[in-house]
Order: structure tokens, then C-alpha cells, then sequence
């Protein structure tokens, strides 16, 4: 399936509500920001402009005949309104009152009447009243050359303007130049978040994804109850506020890796992702615990030696101590620097403090004999590592565990980037479990089997290229 099209079945709406309401700030800054523009260009560029109107009265000379009128205002309409606006009216009138009009001249007829309106705009009320007069009192000396069997009456006499006779068109129509600006925003935020290259719905995960999906982990709010305090600790399996589908979905996915690892005879598992803020760590936690509720010897190893970790995850002291890296230098042994934990009955393995240079740890030969110890007195050894994209202490992890599980956030990791992560992992000779879906808010996660087969990873890649 071509990454870049989008299948409309997939689309997690919720997602683009949620973009929305993160960008609600943007979406009325623009409104306000483009409310406010189209009224200062407006007054910016708005010239005001004055209207002088009269009324005049068509009449047939000789005849009182109303109908005689009516028909003659009619036919005379288009003629008095050529003379009004001629060169030699507007010669007299400009040589009467000193200056040139710099506006227009309008003659209409109201409809079914022998009444005509005459308009004179200009940008000055004073001279578009000054041209009327003017154009009233010398009308007569043009017109006796094109026509004599018609006069003018004046019906309403001109005042001065107070009041300009149009307005900005900008100003007028700023609430819709707003509110089309808010639209397109919200379109683009729209558009942004359909065409980025996440992973929104886990409907279309198989599609998308160069693996299987082990399981989709439902994102869960820490906080549940108003009495219990807001806490910064990861929220595990046993932590009284998690919620029955939050656990049996890390329960489902850790079922299908311990078959997995069953099936090949492994034992050591890297949990790790792409980048930062994808929950790898408390994935990993968990799923060291549901292994020990099945009465399972499993021992945690904090590898990520640029931001562990695992100590915060379960709230321990920090220590002065690194024994991960105590054990790596040969420092310490095994036995002296794991650590049983009573409470999760976890053995755990960590580190406390980031390493300045992790790349003198990276020994693959190094690590493989810590590993092949580690597998005599342990039933599943469980890996949490930094993200692929900010080291390559993955890739050397890689080398030493028996296989990996990805992490793929809900519209958060580069999906390319995560098809590449795998190609990477099975370049390395190491095994993939497959992807682990988290902090999903998706209808289909409350179904058991979320729609996905257990197949092998090797059969779905040759069929999807």
C-alpha cells in the first residue's frame, strides 16, 4: 500500500479533532489576525466619496398629460443623462466654479414614474454640490441643441453631504474574510495531520507496517481519580488505577511473545522504538511483570545509557552506583550488582546516571558473555534501550539479544522510519517479534484479536514486496 494515499476507512477522527483543539490558539489567532488586517488595510486604502442627489421631473412641453410624461421620461432617460455627462456641461460648469470634478455623474429613472434622480459623487462634498448647481443652472443651454419638446422641473433640491455615500469593502466584509481564514486553517491543520506519515489507526497497522502486530496497548490516563495525587510514575499493570482493558491488552500482547520465544527457544528481548517519548520503558516493565505472574525468573536490564529509566519507573532512590555499567567494566559481578526486586519480584539490572561516552560500553563481544550468563539463571531477560534515532546502542543491542519488539506510538512515530528500523533489525541477524501498538485511543483495540493474525514475519514481508 502506498504510504502517501489515504484510505478513509482508517482515518482516526478523533485524531483530527484532537490536532484541532491542540491548535485552537492558531485557529483563532489567524481569525483575530486577519479580522484585524482587512480593518486597518481597509481604512488604509478607503477614500470617502460624496453624493449629491435631486429629483427632476420630466414634463412634455405644451401638454399636462401625465401618460405623455411618462412616455417621454422613458425614451428621454439615456439622452438628458448623455447631456449631463458631456464635454461641453462640464466646460461651463467648470468654468463657473474655478475647478475640475473629479467624480461622476448619474441619471436614472424610477421605475414607472416620469421622475429621474441625478447623482453627482466626487471625493468632495463641497464640490460635488457646487458641480450640481452648476450642472442644473446651465442644463438648459446645452440641451436646446439636442432637444426642445422636453423640460426639467426640480422636485427635491441638493444639500450639502455630511455623510460619505460609500464605505470599504474590506470593512464590510472582514467578519467573512475572518471566518474563511479559520476555515482554511482548520482545513490545513486537517490536511497536516492526514498526510503526515504516522500511524493514526490500528485498522491499518498490517497495511502499513513491514511486521506483525504482537499488540495494541490503549492509551491510559494516569490520573483516574480526583482523590489520588497527580503522579510523574509510569503507569504499570499493578498500579491500582489501571484500568481491566489497559491490563488485559498488555497481557494479550505478552502472551503472544512468550509463545513467540517458546517456538524459537529465545530468551532475550529488546524492547525499543524510534524515538523519544514512545513508552518503551514502561512496555518493558510491564511486560516483565505479566512474565513473573506466570512464575517466570526474569531479569530487567535498564540499557539505555543515555536516559535511563527504569529506576523512575518504579520509584526507586537514586543510587550513586551505575551496576549495568559496573558489570560491562568488570567492576563488579553479576551477582553483586543485580538486584531483587521484592515488590514486582523483578531481578532488576539498571542503570542510575546517563554515561558520558556509552560507545566504550558497546562491545558486542563484551556483551554476548554477559548474556550467555544471564541465560543459565534466567527465563527471560527483557532489554529496555535507547530509541533507534537518538544512538546506535540499538544497533548493537541488536548483535546480543535473540530478538526485537518495536515500539510504534499512535501518530507520533515516522512510519518510513519504522519500516527502515525493521530492515535494520533483520540486516543485524537478529529476530523481530514484531510491533507493540501504544498509547492508542482506538475503537478497535477493545476487540481481542484487533483484527490481526499470528504469521510469520518473513512470509508477510515476501508477500507485501
Amino acid at each position: 500500500m502506498n504510504q502517501d494515499e489515504i484510505n478513509l476507512d482508517s482515518i482516526n477522527y478523533r485524531g483530527i479533532i484532537r490536532d484541532l483543539l491542540k491548535n485552537w490558539w492558531v485557529i483563532v489567532l489567524i481569525v483575530i489576525s486577519l479580522w484585524l488586517a482587512a480593518t486597518g488595510i481597509g481604512k488604509l486604502v478607503y477614500v470617502p466619496e460624496y453624493t449629491v442627489s435631486t429629483t427632476l421631473v420630466v414634463s412634455a412641453k405644451g401638454t399636462s398629460d401625465t401618460y405623455t410624461s411618462l412616455a417621454m421620461a422613458s425614451e428621454m432617460a439615456d439622452i438628458i443623462k448623455e447631456v449631463f455627462q458631456s464635454d461641453v456641461l462640464l466646460e461651463l460648469v467648470e468654468n463657473e466654479i474655478g475647478k475640475t470634478n473629479q467624480g461622476t455623474i448619474t441619471c436614472n429613472q424610477i421605475q414607472e414614474t416620469n421622475l429621474l434622480v441625478l447623482n453627482v459623487t466626487s471625493k468632495d462634498p463641497q464640490n460635488a454640490y457646487q458641480f450640481m448647481n452648476s450642472a442644473l443652472k446651465h442644463y438648459n443651454e446645452v440641451s436646446d441643441y439636442v432637444f426642445t419638446n422636453a423640460t426639467l422641473q426640480v422636485l427635491q433640491e441638493p444639500s450639502i453631504p455630511t455623510t460619505p455615500s460609500n464605505s470599504s469593502r474590506l470593512i464590510n466584509y472582514r467578519n467573512y474574510i475572518a471566518l474563511l481564514g479559520g476555515i482554511a486553517v482548520t482545513g490545513i491543520i486537517a490536511c497536516l495531520y492526514l498526510f503526515r506519515h504516522t500511524l493514526k489507526s490500528s485498522k491499518n497497522a498490517t497495511k502499513l507496517l513491514d511486521g506483525r502486530v504482537v499488540g495494541v496497548i490503549p492509551y491510559e490516563k494516569k490520573k483516574r481519580n480526583k482523590h489520588l495525587k497527580k503522579s510523574k510514575q509510569s503507569l504499570l499493570i499493578t498500579s491500582p488505577i489501571a484500568s481491566m482493558n489497559f491490563v488485559e491488552a498488555n497481557g494479550r500482547m505478552s502472551s503472544r511473545i512468550e509463545h513467540h520465544f517458546d517456538k524459537h527457544n529465545f530468551k532475550v528481548l529488546l524492547v525499543t522504538g524510534i524515538g523519544e517519548n514512545d513508552g518503551k520503558s514502561t512496555v518493558a516493565a510491564n511486560i516483565c511483570l505479566l512474565f513473573v505472574e506466570k512464575n517466570k525468573k526474569v531479569l530487567l536490564i535498564d540499557g539505555d545509557f543515555r536516559k535511563p529509566a527504569q529506576y523512575k519507573i518504579f520509584d526507586k532512590e537514586v543510587l550513586d552506583t551505575n551496576p549495568l555499567q559496573d558489570v560491562i567494566t568488570g567492576k563488579k559481578s553479576l551477582k553483586d550488582s543485580i538486584y531483587f526486586n521484592k515488590k514486582s519480584n523483578i531481578y532488576e539490572l539498571f542503570l542510575y546516571h546517563a554515561i558520558d561516552d556509552p560507545s566504550k560500553l558497546m562491545n558486542v563481544v563484551t556483551l554476548k558473555k554477559i548474556m550467555d550468563q544471564l541465560k543459565k539463571h534466567f527465563d527471560y531477560i527483557v532489554i529496555d534501550c535507547s530509541p533507534v534515532a537518538v544512538s546506535v546502542d540499538a544497533e548493537v543491542w541488536m548483535e546480543v539479544v535473540d530478538s526485537t519488539i518495536l515500539l510504534v506510538r499512535q501518530d507520533w512515530t515516522d512510519i518510513r522510519m519504522v519500516n527502515d528500523t525493521v530492515d535494520l533489525i533483520w540486516q543485524s541477524g537478529c529476530d523481530f517479534t514484531g510491533f507493540a501498538l501504544n498509547m492508542f485511543i482506538d475503537d478497535e483495540i477493545r476487540h481481542n484479536d484487533y483484527g490481526y493474525s499470528y504469521y510469520d514475519y518473513k512470509n508477510h514481508r515476501h508477500e507485501s514486496r
